[in-house]
Parts: structure tokens; C-alpha cells; sequence
């Protein structure tokens, strides 16, 4: 029974980690005004970004939100595995950004 219940938990993360966008869907929507952030820390971020990407890390999510402008205008988040762009993504729809995507890890771009 715990085997059960430690697999679906696992199952859980796993599925909410996971990527909803992939690089060249992601690269259409920038192009088209998507907003682009980076969930990282700064000094992740000092080290290499996608080009564009805007350095909000998750930490300073909440207060910084503002900064994203249009709560209706596409966002895509992303970070080093996909764990904290996950979580980013769901903070921002409870902020009410209605078109937000979890590119997951910057590789994915």
C-alpha cells in the first residue's frame, strides 16, 4: 500500500513538471508579444538565458507580477528542470494570467 501511494505521488510531480509547450510553439508565441520569464535565480540566469527572457525568479514571483503587464496576454515560464516553472505557471493563473505555458527546462527551447 505505501508503494502504491509513494508511486502516485511521484506520478503527481511528474505530471505537473512536465512541459505543455514545445521550443518552436514557444518561439512563435515570443514572436508574436508572448511575455518570456525565466524563473531561475539570478545568478542561474547570469550564467545563460534564452535570448529575451525577462529574470523573475520564482522566490520574487508573487510581489513581482506586476511587471508582467496584461493579465490576458500570453506568458511562457521556464527554468533548469521544469519543477519551478511548473509552480510558476499555476501562481500565475491564481493571479489570473488566463494564457500561461511551462516550456519546462530552458533546453526545451
Amino acid at each position: 500500500m505505501i508503494w502504491i501511494a509513494l508511486a502516485a505521488v511521484a506520478a503527481t510531480f511528474f505530471y505537473f513538471k512536465r512541459a505543455d509547450i514545445g521550443g518552436a510553439k514557444a518561439r512563435a508565441l515570443v514572436s508574436s508579444g508572448a511575455r518570456l520569464v525565466d524563473v531561475r535565480s539570478p545568478a542561474e540566469f547570469g550564467c545563460g538565458h534564452i535570448d529575451g527572457a525577462r529574470n523573475i525568479p520564482l522566490g520574487d514571483l508573487d510581489r513581482r507580477v506586476r511587471e508582467l503587464g496584461a493579465t490576458d496576454q500570453a506568458v511562457i515560464v521556464y527554468c533548469a528542470s521544469g519543477a519551478r516553472s511548473a509552480i510558476a505557471k499555476r501562481a500565475l493563473k491564481k493571479a489570473g494570467f488566463t494564457e500561461v505555458y511551462n516550456l519546462g527546462s530552458m533546453r526545451n527551447w
